[in-house]
């Protein structure tokens, strides 16, 4: 296939349409069954609902909230919530899809989902945001369940909202502390949840360096993000050694060549709500952020910020992803030509995903672990999951990302053939 049409396929391409070519280039190499392969290449549940809210102004406004369940064959459906004027139904569907093969890679007993309402919480008052979650609840009563689909927060959703939502659904199914993770402590949540995340992004991006030979203290980092992903991913890269040369948030970039302090900037972002103003560094484009000579790269902001439109220019030896899907499936082939190593998002950030299990399991367990119990309990999950993506990297001889694909893909497809057809 020449260059344009390549160019001209990726130009169309959707984030659902990325997710199943991944996938079917996986499924080509494990020899996937017709059956196997035509069930998980669709949700198994969609749910669309209209929100009526009530604003503070005393008008009703209408929102669009999506649920979509991709599967249930390992488990409960377990995905995120967001809140964002680009959510649509396509993109729901592709990270439900990824939340399926998130938590099949981890070995976790949950199949994948995804949740979002297309809103501006920006513009949002705090009591229009909870009429707004509540509402959600209700119409997702019959769908959410602790045996069914847990929720967890994602994009402009927090703690806040899932306390919002556990009271709610408790009030419609009964006590029911279990039916999200990432709440509030004081409602059952974990310690450890909220770097979790960000800590496995520390975890696999020393795994991948060790791989590689390269010693974390000789290491730069740059970090596109610095939500609760990319800033404790900074925070703990930075423990680990690495020096982070820059950050950057919606606000812009910012750059030092001898480095960041990054809990400086995680306590002025606190203060500030952004990193807009921050004096710690030079100010750079998101753009120039991509493109710098460092060791490793975490995106952790967006989908597809790296495309083939300027994935020649990534300079870094690593990338680690810390955001849902920001290297574009058009992107893959440069980055492989060019020897860039990438841990893909499947197992990058699911330090998030494995944390809101012990959240789970504890809830039902009325048993509550420290700090400690819960990352001595995470690493080690994530470190042999990267091992056994690392194993089936070099014995498909194929990127990182469709290792990943593969690895959780034979897991969740021997789920469905122990589980026969009907």
């Amino acid at each position: 296939m020449s260059n344009v049409k390549t160019a001209a396929v990726a130009e169309s391409e959707s984030p659902f349409q990325s997710m199943l070519r991944r996938f079917e280039q996986a499924s080509e190499l494990l020899n996937l069954g017709a059956r196997e392969r035509a069930i998980l290449a669709h949700p198994s549940k969609i749910v669309m609902v209209s929100l009526p809210v009530k604003m503070d102004d005393g008008t009703t406004k209408v929102f669009e909230g999506y649920r979509v369940v991709h599967s249930t064959t390992l488990g409960p459906s377990k995905g995120g919530i967001r809140y964002s004027t680009h959510v649509n139904l396509d993109e729901v569907k592709a990270l439900a899809s990824w939340m399926t093969f998130k938590c099949a890679v981890v070995g976790l007993p949950y199949g994948g989902a995804k949740g979002g309402i297309n809103c501006d919480p920006k513009t949002m008052s705090v009591d229009e945001l909870e009429r707004l979650t509540r509402a959600y609840t209700i119409a997702m009563k019959d769908v959410f369940g602790e045996d069914l689909d847990v929720p967890a927060p994602d994009m402009n959703t927090g703690p806040r909202e899932m306390a919002w939502i556990v009271d709610e659904f408790s009030r419609v199914k009964g006590f029911s502390p279990g039916v999200v993770t990432g709440k509030p402590l004081e409602l059952g949540g974990s310690q450890g949840r909220v770097a979790a995340t960000g800590r496995g992004v520390m975890t696999t991006a020393m795994c991948a360096l060790e791989k590689m030979n390269l010693n974390p203290a000789n290491c730069t980092c740059a970090v596109q993000g610095f939500g609760n992903v990319g800033s404790y991913g900074a925070l703990l890269l930075a423990e680990k050694g690495l020096k982070v040369l820059a950050i950057s948030d919606v606000s812009g970039g910012y750059y030092n060549a001898n480095g960041l302090n990054i809990q400086e900037a995680m306590d002025y972002c606190t203060a500030n709500k952004s990193l807009q103003g921050y004096t710690g560094g030079t100010p750079i484009t998101n753009e120039e952020l991509l493109a710098l000579p460092v060791d490793v790269l975490v995106p952790a902001a967006m989908e597809d910020v790296i495309t083939e439109k300027n994935a020649d220019q990534i300079k870094a030896k690593l990338i680690v992803e810390g955001a849902n899907g920001p290297v574009a499936a058009s992107a893959d082939a440069i980055l492989d030509a060019k020897g860039i190593m990438i841990v893909p998002d499947i197992l990058a950030n699911a330090g998030g995903v494995t944390v809101s299990y012990f959240e789970w399991v504890q809830n039902r367990r009325g048993h509550y672990y420290t700090e400690t119990e819960v990352n001595d309990k995470a690493d080690p999950m994530l470190k042999r999951a990267f091992e056994e993506v690392y194993a089936n990297h070099k014995k498909y001889n194929c990127s990182m990302r469709i290792a990943a694909y593969v690895t959780s893909i034979a897991r969740v497809s021997k789920g469905l053939q122990l589980k026969g057809s009907y």
